[in-house]
């Protein structure tokens, strides 16, 4: 019995707790790399592709629209910048229920650019263009959340 309930234990407690969180050294890495001009703030150019995953992911947001070293790494701990698993096959046929700028603030969230032209395709995936490290690419967001890049031609 005592087996039993030590197991029950252990299982509670790793459904509790995330699969992975990043460290402070990974989230003071990215920090720097984010904070392009060193100002201890990122500025609208540089927070696009944060406040993109904030939204995604329903975290709250610091009251004055600003992100600080501090809320910025906060953040970070929770996994909120985290780039989920794509799903095997993505993008998936289903029915859609992003709007237009829910499927743009994934991509954001992702890395990409210049998001433009998404429109809902028969299979209910938002496809458009993007710009990803430089480079124009193809994107796709699917029902689940799912964003694939592809090379544009």
């Amino acid at each position: 019995m005592k087996k039993l309930l030590l197991a029950a234990v252990v299982v509670a407690t790793c459904a509790a707790v995330p699969a992975y969180a990043a460290t402070d050294a990974e989230c003071t890495a990215m920090w720097t790399k984010a904070d392009v001009n060193k100002d201890g703030t990122l500025s609208d150019t540089e927070s696009m592709r944060y406040a993109a995953a904030m939204r995604v992911r329903d975290a709250k947001a610091p009251a004055d629209g600003k992100i600080t070293q501090a809320a910025f790494v906060e953040a970070c701990k929770a996994d909120v910048y985290a780039v989920p698993k794509l799903d095997a096959g993505a993008p998936l046929k289903g029915s859609n229920s992003f709007t237009e700028g829910q499927a743009k603030d994934r991509a954001t969230a992702w890395g990409a650019t210049s998001v433009t032209g998404l429109t809902k395709d028969a299979d209910g995936i938002w496809r458009g263009t993007s710009t990803m490290d430089g480079k124009t690419s193809k994107v796709a967001v699917d029902y689940k959340g799912n964003v694939v890049f592809t090379a544009a031609p």
